[in-house]
């Protein structure tokens, strides 16, 4: 399966270079943004398949604001909400704009692993649904031209066979005349 590429974005040093390290070490293709204006930067230059963004963050786009960001710009990216301040309605709140999961700080690793995997076996099946799609589309098309191709092929012979028919029913010549002439239709 093709690795998953993620921005990673918070405006906590630590937190984002141990993301960074930990999803990169998981042979994930990871970029980082310092805050939600650098990452809706990136959002325009460059799509991801997943955003994981801390959902408060200074400088005038938060998590909730990358998250729409995101969805503007390439609606498959998968988006998930990690904060220190969970709540219920935060969560709601995010499910509702498009975000696919939401998480807490601290971080379990392990459970954001598990999660990631989830996001990249989903787009395997979409592609492999996809791919199916074509495949039953292009099938279709040639079985509609080949039956297309054999009701030709049919009033063809059925043409033949009548007009062999009326010649060998010919009384006006002999029976000879008529298997000859049969046989030239």
């Amino acid at each position: 399966m093709e690795a998953i590429n993620i921005l990673v974005v918070d405006d906590d040093p630590v937190t984002r270079a141990l993301l960074s390290k930990r999803l990169s070490k998981a042979a994930y293709a990871v970029d980082t943004a310092e805050t939600g204006v650098a990452a809706v930067e990136k959002l325009q230059r460059q799509c991801y398949d997943v955003v994981l963004t801390d959902l408060m963050m200074p400088g005038g786009i938060d998590g909730i604001g990358v998250l729409e960001a995101a969805k503007e710009h390439h609606l498959k990216t998968e988006v998930i909400l990690i904060t220190a301040h969970g709540t219920i309605s935060n969560a709601i709140v995010a499910m509702k704009k498009g975000a696919t999961d939401y998480l807490q700080k601290p971080i379990n690793f392990d459970e954001l692993i598990l999660r990631l995997e989830k996001i990249q076996n989903w787009r395997h099946l979409l592609k492999n649904a996809a791919d199916l799609r074509m495949a039953m589309d292009i099938t279709e098309q040639t079985a509609c031209e080949t039956i297309q191709d054999l009701e030709i092929a049919v009033a063809e012979l059925q043409e033949r066979i009548s007009a062999m028919r009326d010649t060998l029913e010919r009384s006006d010549l002999s029976a000879d005349q008529r298997i000859d002439m049969a046989l030239k239709c």
